[in-house]
């Protein structure tokens, strides 16, 4: 089914074009522009927000503050392999990504660290960076309550995950 998919979407597309009588490439080169405009416009943004990781990560201060952080959560089940992994993956998907890989190579990938990692890396979102990222490009410079909001659900995310992996494992 997935195979067919992207055919029937396109076959779908061509059609719908050529019954409604659309010029497709000047669509596509206006959309092709909107596209190049708002990647121009969220750039200052993204260089700010992976400088600041790349520092955090530089520094040692997210294995510091995970190594803090390891025994609040090992009570709710958060290995305190992946303390780390809870602070930046908010922040960083490839930081998030590169510290899902050093648990599972330290730890071994079928560990409980390892599959925690694993599905923590699946069930939550780069949630600052995309609030960032969105908020830049619109220009709005109060958030209200979309940061808590965010975090609520990626430390649910995080709980959750290691509880399935417990109960599954």
């Amino acid at each position: 089914m997935t195979e067919l998919l992207v055919p029937l979407i396109l076959a779908f597309t061509g059609i719908y074009a050529l019954t409604h009588q659309v010029a497709v490439f000047p669509v596509f080169l206006r959309g092709a522009e909107k596209g190049l405009q708002t990647a121009i416009h969220i750039l200052p943004t993204m260089i700010g927000l992976l400088t600041a990781v790349m520092m955090l990560r530089a520094s040692g201060f997210i294995d510091l503050a995970g190594a803090a952080l390891a025994p609040v959560l090992s009570a709710v089940g958060i290995p305190s392999e992946c303390a780390a992994l809870v602070l930046l993956k908010p922040l960083s998907g490839s930081g998030g990504l590169a510290l899902g890989q050093e648990v599972m190579r330290t730890c071994g990938a079928d560990s409980y660290a390892g599959r925690v990692a694993a599905v923590m890396l699946g069930a939550s979102e780069t949630s600052i960076y995309t609030i960032g990222i969105y908020c830049g490009h619109l220009g709005l410079k109060r958030t209200r309550y979309a940061i808590p909001a965010a975090l609520m659900a990626d430390l649910a995310a995080f709980v959750f995950a290691a509880a399935w992996v417990r109960w599954l494992g």
